[in-house]
């Protein structure tokens, strides 16, 4: 304040506002450049020269893709190169006999018999396939139909969770031959049993994804929709089951899995027919290339029903590992 502004201020009956009156008024972009100057040190205006004023590029951030997505299609097709390899000459080299590894041409000889309906049975390996293929399909639908909307009214109910959560956790980790004698008692030897058997492998997966799928919705996208006058199912249908899609899918994958896994299990129950039949006749009999030739059919066709449900997954969830 200057010396008069101080003589006025100690006059009695001098007031505030006859004090900012007599005050000069300075400008803003006066006081920011002032208090700048005030703040510059004298080593910041010796190096304040236009050379250091001049715009620097940033460098480029680097990008992680992590954790990273898709595959090497050359070097996945190298690995099982050299898993054939490795089996040719083990058995070539006479490291193991046949009765343990069977070589590569006797697995593909046995292939061939099997196509011809010169095995057991004399069903073609086209009807095995057949049979064991509409078994696995027919309990995934059904747990499809079933399991998937109990996870995702177990998702958004409590009373439901409280319900359906203590049954389905119980039998859950329980493996499908701890309830097959049950099964046939209580449903016979038809394919009821074996249905029912794949049915209850796919279930719990199924469940528990639609379950956990419920989670990826947002409180945000819900009181959003809920904001624009949707009801609870519009808000089910537009919001919950889009977002749990992906967790779904996912699950859909697991169960498959679980339902091929399960096809040898439940064709021990009085089948005639099947792959699983096939296996398990083999080895009755000490048929090492049929077991390996039915082990590499039903790895073969779960691979690609993996890979149908991968293209399924891109298309019908495109935004998946990109939120």
């Amino acid at each position: 304040m200057p010396p008069s502004d101080h003589a006025h201020a100690l006059r009695p009956g001098f007031s505030l506002a006859e004090a900012r009156r007599s005050t000069p008024r300075q400008e803003p972009a006066a006081l920011l450049s002032a208090s700048f100057a005030a703040a510059a040190t004298p080593a910041e205006t010796a190096h304040d020269t236009p050379a250091s004023h001049a715009a620097k590029p940033l460098p480029l951030a680097r990008s992680h893709n992590f954790p990273a997505s898709g595959h090497w299609p050359l070097v996945s097709l190298a690995s099982a190169v050299v898993l054939l390899l490795l089996w040719w000459i083990s058995t070539q080299a006479g490291w193991l006999t046949p009765l343990v590894l069977p070589s590569p041409a006797a697995v593909g000889d046995a292939f061939l018999a099997a196509q011809r309906g010169e095995l057991q049975g004399g069903h073609s390996l086209l009807e095995h396939f057949a049979w064991s293929t509409g078994r696995v399909l027919a309990g995934l639908l059904l747990a499809c139909l079933t399991a998937i909307p109990l996870g995702l009214l177990m998702g958004v109910s409590r009373l439901a969770r409280s319900v359906f959560d203590p049954p389905i956790e119980f039998y859950r980790p329980l493996p499908p031959l701890a309830y097959l004698p049950l099964i046939v008692i209580w449903f016979g030897i038809d394919e009821t049993a074996k249905v029912l058997l794949i049915y209850l492998a796919c279930f719990a997966p199924l469940v528990v994804s639609a379950r956990a799928g419920v989670r990826s919705a947002s409180a945000e996208q819900i009181n959003a929709a809920q904001s624009l006058g949707a009801t609870r199912w519009q808000v089910l249908r537009h919001v919950i089951l889009p977002a749990a899609l992906p967790e779904i899918l996912t699950g859909v994958r697991i169960a498959v899995g679980f339902g091929w896994t399960t096809l040898v299990a439940a064709e021990l129950v009085a089948a005639t027919v099947g792959l699983g039949q096939l296996v398990m006749n083999a080895s009755n009999f000490l048929r090492t290339d049929i077991v390996l030739m039915g082990i590499l059919v039903i790895g073969t066709v779960a691979g690609v029903f993996d890979l149908v449900m991968r293209q399924v997954e891109r298309r019908l969830v495109p935004w998946k590992g990109h939120r």
